[in-house]
């Protein structure tokens, strides 16, 4: 079994309500929802603080490497998180 900290939130209803909803859709547990979010969320975080290092090294990407890599995330947020992997490109 996965350890776990407890925490109490506190959140208005109608979000409470829409979160619970979400969570009964995808057969998991309004914790579970809420943790799988915020997961994403920091994933998100993370690759564009990647993005940001790998400018800042770089030089800033492409207007077709930036809408690439956008079209690319739009297509995984759709995805469950299991199956969001980044094919491999291909060498140049």
């Amino acid at each position: 079994m996965a350890i776990r900290d407890k925490r109490s939130i506190s959140m208005p209803p109608d979000l409470s309500a829409a979160v619970e909803a979400a969570a009964q859709a995808e057969g998991t547990t309004f914790s579970g929802w809420l943790a799988d979010t915020a997961a994403r969320r920091l994933k998100i975080e993370a690759g564009l603080a990647g993005v940001s290092a790998f400018e800042a090294e770089a030089g800033e990407l492409s207007e077709p490497q930036r809408a690439e890599g956008e079209a690319w995330a739009r297509k995984i947020a759709r995805r469950p998180a299991a199956k969001a992997r980044r094919p491999k490109r291909a060498s140049a």
